[in-house]
């Protein structure tokens, strides 16, 4: 990843052609350049966008969707894979870039899956975790092939309540009460 000094709005974040939603994200007014998907992680999104879509309609599924969150200054997160309400499709519908504005409905889900290495580690556990608490993202799922588990988290009063599923545990989502997936699956993109 590269950052920049100077400070960006979202409206330089928006006005940009350079930097589309799946290659950069705008963080406390900094540019950072995203590095590509590991094939790991990779795999794992569209595993869980296929599995997804047999129980969510395809139209509230998003991959490279960008979202703005809070902080010091305007940030931009894009994370793996997104789950909308339909209340957030139709406030997407007819834009022209595909982000979550501020002003728009949170997604009802946020997946994100760690990348290897501290920063990344750091980034998806502790920033982006308060980042979508404060935006009101129902849960936020942090799937960690590294570790080999799953961390669930579920917005209740404003915090998220965690759940820890390892190796053998089944995903328990509050949101997508009838999935019947375990770790396993999620980490080797198998049914």
């Amino acid at each position: 990843m590269k950052a920049t000094s100077q400070p960006f709005s979202l409206a330089d974040y928006l006005a940009d052609k350079h930097c589309t939603e799946a290659s950069c994200e705008l963080v406390n007014g900094e540019w950072l350049e995203m590095s590509p998907d590991n094939d790991e992680n990779n795999v794992i999104a569209i595993y869980l966008i296929v599995l997804l879509s047999q129980v969510i309609p395809i139209r509230h599924l998003r991959r490279g969707t960008g979202i703005v969150v809070s902080g010091a200054r305007m940030t931009v997160r894009v994370p793996d894979l997104m789950v909308l309400t339909e209340e957030l499709e139709a406030a997407l519908a007819g834009c022209d870039r595909s982000i979550v504005l501020p002003d728009m409905p949170p997604p009802a889900l946020i997946v994100e899956i760690v990348s290897p290495g501290k920063e990344h580690e750091e980034r998806d556990y502790r920033y982006k975790r308060s980042e979508y608490a404060a935006r009101g993202v129902a849960e936020y799922w942090i799937i960690d092939p590294k570790r080999k588990h799953i961390v669930m988290l579920s917005l209740v009063a404003g915090l998220y309540e965690v759940s820890l599923c390892k190796e053998g545990d089944r995903l328990l989502s509050p949101l997508l009460p009838h999935l019947d997936l375990t770790v396993e699956h999620v980490l080797q993109a198998e049914l």
